[in-house]
């Protein structure tokens, strides 16, 4: 059940550093792995047990567009789960999904399992949520949704899962067998949420992008950080992210994970797709 919003909860140290970032903010480039394989397109990223996990949708029929997302075809393709060493070499391409359900969203590790949502590419369709066991690799289906569920996540202090719909309009919090908790409108419209990772009990770091028009007939791809509290349903802090890759796209595009060390938080992101200019590279950047 939804705490009330006037209850205000202590931010974790990672959490507090990541609250202070705002528009002045600097960001140096530390750190830069290629990945020397067909990432195609990434979609999000943990770590675990030393490794990566970075999930993708390999697109084999792109699903012909619609002004309303929902009314898109189902387009085909394949869902992957990429699992990389410490050098970003491929120990693993873990297949996920099912028949048109193939596109998996940002995905997060809780300890034990790493999960991942699989959806069919539009709004308002379904998806298949899965964990993957970072030592065997065993894909283990946990539930099924009947929307388009673009990120997920487990909270294991609380045993709750947490998702966004498409463009994360809907937010959703599920048991560990799938039946719905609780569900609510993003009051939020400067993102969409394409990740996400817990920072603590019932804190999201959730990260993403908007395309905004230009008067040239371009678009601008605007990023952005969130702390979203899914139990009290709002957003804790936002802000605007404006750092490109080489290849032109901003670094909350898609994957991001966050971690933090002695020197300082580091944001790790791969917003590049395999066949753009450089192909697919993770990217780390300090906060300076």
């Amino acid at each position: 059940m939804p705490t009330p919003a006037n209850e205000t909860s202590p931010l974790t140290p990672l959490a507090d550093t990541i609250s202070g970032l705002d528009r002045r903010s600097r960001f140096e480039l530390v750190e830069e792995i290629s990945l020397d394989f067909p990432t195609h397109h990434p979609q999000g990223m943990a770590f675990a047990k030393g490794l990566t996990f970075l999930s993708s949708v390999e697109i084999l029929e792109a699903p012909r567009p619609a002004a309303d997302p929902a009314l898109r075809t189902p387009g085909r393709g394949s869902g992957h789960v990429f699992v990389l060493g410490e050098g970003g070499e491929l120990i693993r391409d873990i297949p996920v999904g099912a028949g048109s359900v193939y596109h998996p969203g940002g995905i997060d590790f809780d300890g034990d399992h790493v999960w991942v949502s699989v959806a069919e590419y539009r709004a308002a369709s379904r998806s298949i949520v899965y964990t993957i066991d970072p030592h065997s690799f065993e894909v283990r289906e946990r539930f099924r949704v009947d929307d388009h569920i673009g990120w997920i996540l487990r909270d294991p202090g609380l045993d709750l899962v947490f998702g966004g719909s498409w463009g994360s309009r809907q937010l959703f919090t599920w048991d560990t067998e799938g039946r719905l908790v609780d569900q609510w409108e993003n009051p939020g419209h400067f993102v969409d949420y394409q990740d996400a990772q817990l920072l603590g009990p019932g804190l999201l770091l959730c990260s993403g992008i908007s395309l905004l028009p230009q008067a040239d007939g371009t678009a601008l791809e605007l990023g952005g950080l969130a702390l979203v509290e899914p139990l009290r349903q709002r957003i804790r802090w936002d802000v605007p992210i404006g750092v490109f890759s080489g290849a032109g796209h901003v670094i909350t595009r898609n994957p991001v994970a966050v971690t933090a060390d002695e020197s300082g938080v580091l944001i790790h992101a791969a917003p590049d797709d395999g066949d753009d200019d450089g192909g697919t590279r993770i990217l780390g950047y300090r906060i300076i």
